[in-house]
């Protein structure tokens, strides 16, 4: 496996100035990989962003920013053409940034929750899988894989679970389709976090990492031995990126309800959970 960090556990939006001083730093911790958030397509110079991360021999992932603007499954159709536009950015950004995977609610805005009859859910879902097919497409032709990631019921009501992911991912039935799986969302969630990461499978190509609480994995109640277990199950060799947030960066912080440090610092939360999940995995 490969453990990485995501820059949203200090600041947001990255930019080129940013990383310059991020890079060397998640480097020095010991982390294989860099996760750059997407908020902005232009807030960070992809073609320099991926000589900064090559300078340090780290790997690198994005993750996407679904805001209310970008729901691909929203009613407004203007609004679903925009979210498409964004992701078929974030892919090419994604590739230049000489990065594989490109992950995140790659369905519907964070924070949008709403009342589906059956027969709502089942168009909503079948919209989504034909916008998937179109984008998957298109991700393979940069070498990109979109990870489809659960939330959990207070940031959507669409995909809480791992076995609504399996529907949909298995239904676009494309290799450049497939799964993250957050251990924070899954503590909410899942009935049993193993089940979850069994079920999975060979889809699972991506795994966030945090406490129950969004601080450091290793702190709170979450149980890793499962976690770890699970992984071993599936022979699971993908990254293991850590993923929490700062209240300093007010945009993120509220749509994660971030309202109070979760680690002495911020360095602290990144270097403890690196230990941990070493030891553990």
């Amino acid at each position: 496996m490969k453990f990485g960090v995501n820059v949203w556990v200090w600041t947001a939006p990255i930019t080129t100035d940013e990383l310059k001083k991020l890079a060397p730093k998640v480097a020095d911790m010991g982390f294989e990989y860099i996760e750059i958030g997407l908020e902005s397509i232009d807030d960070l110079d992809h073609d320099e962003g991926a000589a900064i991360i090559a300078d340090y021999g780290l790997g690198v992932s994005t993750c996407a920013a679904v805001g209310e603007d970008r729901d691909l499954i929203h009613p407004d159709p203007a609004i679903r053409a925009n979210g498409n536009d964004y992701m078929r950015q974030a892919i090419v950004a994604t590739q230049t940034l000489g990065g594989t995977n490109l992950v995140g609610p790659i369905y519907s805005a964070v924070g949008r929750t709403w009342q589906m009859t059956a027969e709502e859910r089942a168009r909503d879902t079948d919209l989504l899988v034909a916008t998937l097919t179109d984008l998957s497409a298109y991700a393979a032709d940069h070498g990109v894989t979109l990870c489809v990631e659960p939330l959990n019921r207070f940031e959507t009501s669409f995909i809480n679970l791992a076995s609504q992911a399996i529907e949909v991912v298995d239904r676009v039935d494309h290799p450049a389709c497939q799964i993250l799986l957050d251990t924070f969302h899954m503590n909410i969630e899942e009935k049993s976090i193993g089940d979850a990461i069994r079920a999975a499978g060979p889809r699972l190509k991506h795994v966030h990492s945090c406490g129950s609480d969004r601080g450091s994995p290793g702190s709170g109640t979450i149980d890793w031995d499962e976690v770890a277990t699970a992984l071993r199950d599936v022979n699971y060799d993908g990254p293991v990126v850590i993923e929490s947030f700062t209240t300093k960066v007010k945009s993120i912080a509220k749509a994660a309800a971030i309202w109070r440090p979760l680690a002495p610092t911020q360095d602290a939360l990144a270097v403890d959970g690196l230990k941990f999940l070493k030891q553990l995995l």
